[in-house]
C-alpha cells in the first residue's frame, strides 16, 4: 500500500509541474497591429454589406491576423462537409434536412475570406454558388 502512495505522490507532483510549465509557456494570440488593421477592414466591409459588425477586440481574438479556422484550407472536403452540416434544420439523425440559407451568413464568411485569405475566395465562391439561399 505504501508503494502506491509514493507512486501517486510522484505522479501528482509531475502532473502539477507539467501543468505549471504549460501555463507559463502558453502565449496565445497576441493583439498585433496587423490583426487590428484587418479587423477594422473587416468591420468596414461588414458595415458596407449591411451585416452586423462585432467589436474589434472580438474579431482580433477570434480571427487573429491569419483568419483562424476559416482560412485553414476552406476548400477541403472536411471543411465543406462541416459547412453543409451546419446548414440544416437543427434536427439530428433521420430528421435532419438541408434548408435554404440566409444569404447574409454566406456573405459574411466570404467577406472574412476576402480580408484574411483572398487566395481562397474563388474556390469558396464556387462552393456557395452551388447552394440555394434565401
Amino acid at each position: 500500500m505504501k508503494e502506491h502512495r509514493v507512486l501517486y505522490l510522484v505522479l501528482g507532483v509531475v502532473f502539477l509541474l507539467l501543468g505549471g510549465l504549460a501555463l507559463v509557456s502558453y502565449h496565445g494570440k497576441k493583439e498585433t497591429a496587423e490583426a487590428t488593421a484587418k479587423a477594422q477592414q473587416l468591420q468596414t466591409a461588414l458595415a458596407t454589406a449591411g451585416l452586423r459588425v462585432p467589436p474589434t477586440d472580438r474579431i482580433v481574438r477570434v480571427l487573429g491576423d491569419d483568419g483562424g479556422a476559416i482560412c485553414y484550407d476552406p476548400g477541403d472536403a472536411l471543411r465543406r462537409s462541416t459547412l453543409y452540416g451546419m446548414l440544416t434544420n437543427g434536427a439530428a439523425g433521420p430528421g435532419q434536412r438541408p434548408v435554404l440559407v440566409d444569404n447574409k451568413l454566406l456573405q459574411g464568411q466570404l467577406l472574412i475570406m476576402k480580408v484574411y485569405c483572398p487566395q481562397y475566395v474563388d474556390a469558396f465562391q464556387d462552393v456557395i454558388d452551388d447552394l440555394k439561399d434565401a
